[in-house]
């Protein structure tokens, strides 16, 4: 009784941290260039995010961007999903710093980090480049009167980036809807009802015709941009990549954000030195044509986007009848989450089974980035050696050469060992009278059936003649 209770206490102490890698906490890498992030991410497996709270602040860093990657395996019929929300942290000035051990709530769950030293240095690298903003003119505003309130102007704009002019059907067009304030006017702006008013913009920025990846947004903060060389505070309201999937032109509509804005005092030793008003800014129209691919056979089917091909094999040498794995791996930026597993080409002396998936997307800096690999086990049925790039050819479109591209495979795989006579004949073209062998009756007859009803008619004919006989001769004795 002891030793079942003692292995009941061992088998629970091996499944409870099992259970708790279902969420956790994952922390950045020390030391780190100035200029570079320092991370803070949430990692859930097999589970939907409902809700967490905020990440911890960290003193001599500013909290930053946010971003979300989503990992996919799908092996053996057993579909795994990881996914991951990385806050980025940027360090004010080189030294050393501590992040504190702190603690988070992630679906209810509560998850502890026990923190970390961290050490940023110098610079390494060159900041990426800010996007191009077309900053829309202000309405001019008259000198304001001597009053007890005064609306001075703001420097302020609402505006949707898109980094493309115009795309192809199935192309990428990152789009990122912001709102600019100068630094010198924070205390003159600030959000009203951002709920319901982004949930209302939200519906007109969506796009029937198009295929939708969201990057992960749930608390707005601001970022220091420089705007012609002036301090601004930029806020992330949205932001999206969209995979068009007909030659129906994107339409943006004029989108309008209210928000308050303060009256300042003329006597600053007013106990109430501000006054709350609105105003609304307004973001242009914005129409991005879609452009049909070029003539191709596969035209209404292919992928499109920047690819490479990674290969390899378990074995390039294997036994006659004996399985191995073959993987097919596609690197690059495009919607690769509607990429549908490359059908190998049938020749009969190789067999190959429906593949596992493993997909790995994030969605980072606009783009929409990743691998899916695909994982065929194989079975060789006759000898020799085979070329993989007759059976594997994947064709897609590149958008930035806008030209057909095809990866095919550089591997071969040898087959070794005697075949048997049945594998030879399985291995060949039969021709139309053994196809149909799938579409006949499969009952089994006897070759002797026709033997055997003639027997026993020769039997039945015989007792009827012996009882004919019989019925004459009593017949005749009784006359």
């Amino acid at each position: 009784m002891r030793l079942t209770f003692l292995l009941m206490l061992l088998y629970l102490s091996v499944l409870v941290p099992a259970f708790g890698q279902q969420a956790r906490i994952e922390l950045g890498k020390s030391p780190l260039p100035i200029n570079t992030y320092f991370t803070v991410s949430i990692r859930l497996q097999d589970q939907q995010l409902k809700d967490y709270s905020p990440f911890p602040e960290i003193e001599g860093f500013k909290k930053s961007n946010r971003f979300s990657s989503t990992k996919t395996v799908i092996a053996g019929g057993k579909t795994t999903t990881v996914l991951t929300i990385t806050q980025n942290y940027a360090a004010l000035a080189e030294g050393d710093y501590e992040l504190k051990p702190f603690s988070m709530t992630v679906n209810g769950q509560p998850l502890k980090s026990a923190g970390m030293k961290i050490k940023v240095g110098p610079m390494a690298a060159v900041s990426p480049k800010e996007p191009e903003l077309v900053i829309p003119e202000q309405p001019e505003q008259g000198e304001a009167k001597p009053q007890e309130y005064v609306d001075q102007e703001d420097n302020a704009f609402l505006t949707l980036y898109t980094d493309k002019k115009e795309v192809y059907v199935g192309e990428g067009l990152n789009i990122v809807l912001y709102f600019y304030l100068a630094e010198a006017d924070q205390r003159l702006l600030d959000f009203h009802d951002f709920g319901n008013q982004i949930t209302g913009i939200l519906r007109q920025l969506k796009q029937p015709n198009a295929w939708e990846e969201v990057f992960e947004i749930d608390e707005v903060t601001p970022e220091q941009v420089l705007v012609q060389g002036e301090p601004y505070l930029r806020f992330r309201l949205y932001e999206a990549v969209l995979y068009p999937l007909t030659t129906e032109p994107l339409h943006f509509p004029k989108l309008s954000l209210r928000m308050l804005k303060y009256k300042v005092a003329v006597d600053p030793t007013l106990l109430e030195d501000r006054m709350e008003g609105y105003k609304t800014f307004f973001a242009r129209e914005h129409l991005i044509p879609v452009k049909e691919l070029p003539p191709h056979p596969l035209r209404d089917m292919v992928p499109v986007g920047e690819y490479t091909l990674r290969e390899g094999l378990s074995s390039q040498s294997v036994p006659l009848n004996k399985s191995f794995r073959y993987m097919f791996e596609l690197e690059g930026e495009g919607n690769l989450a509607a990429i549908m597993p490359p059908s190998p080409t049938t020749t009969g002396t190789l067999d190959f089974y429906p593949p596992d998936l493993q997909q790995d997307i994030t969605l980072r800096a606009g783009r929409v980035q990743g691998v899916k690999r695909f994982t065929y086990s194989v079975l060789g049925r006759v000898p020799g050696t085979y070329n993989l790039a007759n059976d594997f050819q994947w064709i897609y479109f590149n958008p930035v050469t806008a030209t057909y591209d095809t990866l095919r495979s550089e591997l071969s795989v040898t087959v070794t060992g005697i075949a048997e006579a049945g594998t030879m004949v399985l291995a060949r073209d039969l021709g139309p009278f053994y196809k149909i062998i799938e579409n006949e009756d499969h009952t089994l007859v006897s070759l002797y059936e026709e033997k055997v009803i003639k027997r026993y008619t020769n039997i039945i004919l015989l007792v009827l003649l012996a009882l004919s006989g019989f019925i004459f001769i009593k017949y005749r004795n009784i006359k």
